[in-house]
Parts: C-alpha cells; sequence; structure tokens
C-alpha cells in the first residue's frame, strides 16, 4: 500500500510508538501505514459517515490488523477517551472545521502530545485556534498534489513544547518598512515564510487573485460597511505583495 505524497508527509511526522487517533480516517490508509511502519503501536480510525466507516473496516480487516486498530464510528473526538491516544491526525477538512473538532473534543486532548494537521484552506483561522488554546505550532510542510496545495500544521501542547508562541509570532522586519507582523505570520504560516519556494509564491499569488476578486465583488455596494471591508482586504492585499516581494525564493 502506497500512501500519496500528501497522507506520507503526515505519517513522517508521527513519532515512533505513538498512540494514533486518525479523526476523519476514511479507508484508514493512515493507520494501517503507521502501525506497519512502527510509527505507531495501537491506532483508532475514526469516521461519522457509514461509507467510509464501512472502507476503513475492510482496509482494517483485509490488513489483518484489527487487534491492533479500531475502528469507530464517531464524530470528531467523540471517538476516543482522555488519556487514550497521544498523537491525533486530522487531515482533509476545512481549517475551520477542524478547529471546531478539536475545540468541541478540548477535554479529549488531555494528554495528547502531538495535533498534526492538513486544513484544505483556512489554515489562518485553525493556527489562531492553536494560539488561543495554549498550543504551539513546532512545524510546518508546504506540498502540491494532483494540482492542489496543502499546508500540514504539527503542534505541540505549551507545557512541552521547546519554542513558545511569542517566539513563534514575533514580528519579524523584512526590507524597508515592511514587517512580517502577528497577523500575517498566522495567515502565511511562521515555518513556511522562512522557506518561500516555488509552491509557496504560488499560493500566495492565488489567494492574492481570489481576495482581488473579493474586493470587486464588494465594492459594488453603496453600503458603509462594504467599502470599509473593501479597504480592509484591499489593504491586507497590499501587505501580503509587500511581504511576496521581499521573500528570497528557496530552492526545494
Amino acid at each position: 500500500m502506497k500512501l500519496s505524497n500528501r497522507l506520507q508527509q503526515i505519517h513522517d511526522q508521527i513519532p515512533e510508538g505513538s498512540r494514533l487517533a486518525d479523526i476523519g480516517s476514511d479507508h484508514a490508509l493512515l493507520p494501517v501505514a503507521a502501525i506497519r511502519s512502527g510509527k505507531a503501536v495501537s491506532a483508532i480510525a475514526g469516521e461519522v459517515n457509514p461509507g467510509p466507516y464501512d472502507a476503513a473496516s475492510k482496509q482494517v480487516s483485509d490488513a489483518g490488523l484489527q487487534s491492533q486498530i479500531t475502528v469507530r464510528r464517531g464524530d470528531g473526538l467523540d471517538v476516543i477517551t482522555a488519556g487514550e491516544v497521544d498523537v491525533i491526525t486530522i487531515a482533509g477538512m476545512g481549517g475551520a472545521l477542524i478547529a471546531s473538532i478539536l475545540d468541541r473534543g478540548i477535554s479529549k486532548l488531555e494528554g495528547v502530545q502531538l495535533l498534526i494537521l492538513q486544513p484544505n484552506v483556512g489554515e489562518d483561522i485553525l493556527r489562531r485556534w492553536l494560539l488561543q488554546h495554549h498550543w504551539v505550532v513546532v512545524a510546518e510542510q508546504l506540498l502540491e498534489e494532483d494540482g492542489k496545495i496543502y499546508e500540514i500544521i504539527t503542534a505541540m501542547p505549551q507545557a512541552s513544547s521547546p519554542i513558545t508562541n511569542e517566539e513563534v509570532y514575533r514580528a519579524r522586519p523584512l526590507q524597508g518598512d515592511v514587517e512580517l507582523t502577528e497577523d500575517l505570520l498566522l495567515r502565511m504560516g511562521p515555518y513556511l515564510v522562512d522557506r518561500a519556494t516555488d509552491v509557496f509564491f504560488a499560493k500566495w499569488e492565488s489567494e492574492i487573485l481570489k481576495l482581488q476578486s473579493v474586493v470587486q465583488s464588494i465594492s459594488k455596494s453603496d453600503q458603509d460597511s462594504s467599502r470599509d471591508k473593501a479597504a480592509e482586504v484591499e489593504q491586507l492585499i497590499m501587505s501580503l505583495k509587500e511581504v511576496l516581494a521581499c521573500l528570497p525564493k528557496v530552492k526545494p
């Protein structure tokens, strides 16, 4: 069984000997691979929908790993109990949804030492949730696969992190008056800006185009709130362009 590059990079972030919970596990590819590689000694594959739950159950059965992987049907972190796992992976959902899953199941995060999260969109929403709830981003990956760009965010509890949130999101001067503020670091990724690859530039050039479309759309309204919003988005576009102009491009 070969993992996609996206799942492989998530797999590679899992420490050896982990007790893993993969939330929204789909076909349970990640838990099966983690058990086979020794990254996990036990795993829970959680799925809320019957189709993916059945697919995950079949995958685990076909792999002969029923004694090490438990497939459970339930919503988000409902499938685990506090202290049952030390690593949680959640991949392939929006950042807002991942944040809501963590928020609703926050009591289940007791004893968890690592969150490995792959939001499809809304990465800044997820980083803000982690910051507000005392989780520290310790690593980030950016990859392109099948024409889509993905971010993988790895976070540790503040109490066990080797770095503080203050250090991660400390404002950084670039050139002239251009500064990477906390807000921009939350949006763009505090580690990703340090390795601004072609994929990074492609992502943010695409995001700027989307924001420009937003400005065009809301500028059609005569409401004061719409004009204020358009000005706010235009300011963000300018800030993003300034940062991209200052960042050196890193070869992959």
